[in-house]
């Protein structure tokens, strides 16, 4: 008899490992295919191929590594092949970047005024739910990987494929697409600074 472990005996240990180590994050890699997916039927079928992938690659992932970012990038490569035909082709850097948040921050200013503050007095789970699923691909990546699921800049860019110049350019543009779009809810909710006294 040789020292050498069967092979069936290396699967079912791999098979333990991907158990303990990359199942528990199934809600998590979820919750990021909803997010890019927007429609959970379609999301389901991105974590089942992410886990598919990731089982059958799970010899390539390094043991003492970060299983949720390594089954995040695996997840958007999913979606990103999933989805290549239909993806649409966003600007979302340099000077124009920087004109659309100026004149966000100035389209705040002139709806609130001074009563900025006036939004911390609202529950904006709901309305900032669906701010963030109508954002564009590049950015509600980049929102959902850092604002959300709380990862560093470093991490999202890894998770991306981007450099970490391009998660902060696509953070500072969705966030202001963000507050664009919570300051439509607030007019629509009637709590611009024209009307105070309704809050």
């Amino acid at each position: 008899m040789t020292g050498t472990v069967p092979a069936a005996e290396l699967h079912r240990v791999d098979a333990r490992r991907f158990e303990v180590e990359a199942l528990p994050w199934l809600d998590d890699v979820y919750r990021f295919a909803l997010s890019m997916t927007r429609d959970e039927s379609d999301a389901d079928d991105v974590v089942q191929e992410t886990f598919l992938r990731a089982y059958r690659s799970w010899h390539t992932f390094e043991p003492g590594s970060e299983c949720r970012k390594w089954l995040f990038t695996i997840c958007r490569n999913v979606f990103l092949r999933l989805r290549e035909r239909d993806r649409r082709r966003v600007d979302y850097g340099g000077e124009d970047a920087q004109l659309e948040a100026l004149a966000s921050e100035q389209e705040t200013q002139s709806s609130f005024g001074e009563n900025a503050e006036i939004l911390s007095h609202v529950d904006l789970g709901p309305a900032l739910e669906r701010a963030i699923g109508e954002l564009p691909d590049v950015f509600r990546s980049a929102v959902v990987l850092v604002d959300v699921e709380g990862m560093a800049y470093n991490e999202a860019a890894s998770v991306l494929g981007v450099p970490v110049g391009t998660i902060r350019s696509r953070l500072f543009r969705g966030r202001r697409l963000l507050q664009d779009s919570l300051v439509v809810f607030a007019r629509d909710a009637g709590l611009t600074a024209r009307d105070p006294c309704e809050v």
